[in-house]
């Protein structure tokens, strides 16, 4: 059901730095972009993340609250792109870890302070 998600940046050039170096851990790579947004995606028929400069043209602010779930196929998968989310510069949000029913996910924030998850069910 989801197309995809954007989350609003104020240093687009930086924001996009950032996650083709991320998304490339999951296979991702860039699909569309223009002056004022980038997207990826692993496969065009599925869901995309985006990034934007926010079109009334005032400052991109973090919505608390708000959290985009990026699943993957292990456990040890959540731990590498959560650690390479920091080693980035991220910051920590909760290491990665079971957090019951079979859920396990590591939180991050990415430049601009957006939050995030890398999680996997099973």
């Amino acid at each position: 059901m989801i197309g995809y998600v954007t989350l609003g940046t104020n240093d687009l050039a930086r924001a996009a730095a950032y996650y083709d170096a991320l998304l490339a851990g999951l296979g991702a790579a860039r699909m569309m972009e223009n002056e004022q947004f980038v997207a990826w995606s692993v496969k065009p028929d599925q869901p995309g993340l985006g990034i934007t400069k926010p079109f009334d043209h005032k400052p991109a602010t973090v919505g608390n609250g708000v959290m985009v779930a990026l699943e993957v196929d292990s456990p040890a998968r959540v731990d590498a792109m959560h650690r390479k989310a920091l080693e980035l510069g991220g910051t920590d949000e909760g290491a990665p870890g079971p957090r019951g029913g079979g859920f396990y996910a590591g939180y991050f924030r990415d430049l601009d302070g957006n939050k995030l998850n890398f999680f996997h069910m099973g």
